[in-house]
């Protein structure tokens, strides 16, 4: 039985969680409660929601959990640019961004098409 563990989308998220991990442990410490924990959420969130979505027990809820996710990787995206402006990173992480955010619209594609067609029967 495939799980939310099977999803590359969700691999890819967990990887990037790891990644600002190890990206935030070098911000200055008094962004420990800002920036710092705020990005570590945001990112921890989405992972977290593609899991949530992929257990419930609808497509419909599944898709809101997706879009859940895409909303936690547009607030890490804004708080990375932040980070960023601050000289605290050097890069913005774009392509790991926009690789995992493809992922969740093609997802959420395909699963509103199967919505459709289970409707149509």
């Amino acid at each position: 039985m495939k799980t939310h563990k099977d999803l590359i989308v969700w691999q890819k998220a967990m990887d990037f969680v790891f990644e600002i991990y190890k990206l935030t442990s070098n911000f200055p410490s008094d962004e420990k409660f800002g920036l710092i924990s705020q990005m570590r959420r945001s990112s921890v969130s989405i992972p977290s929601n593609i899991a949530e979505g992929a257990a419930r027990n609808s497509t419909k809820d599944y898709v809101r959990f997706l879009y859940i996710s895409l909303g936690s990787l547009s607030e890490l995206e804004t708080q990375i640019i932040i980070a960023h402006k601050l000289n605290y990173v050097e890069h913005s992480l774009e392509e790991n961004i926009i690789e995992i955010r493809k992922m969740l619209i093609t997802l959420i594609k395909t699963l509103k098409q199967r919505m459709v067609v289970m409707k149509e029967k």
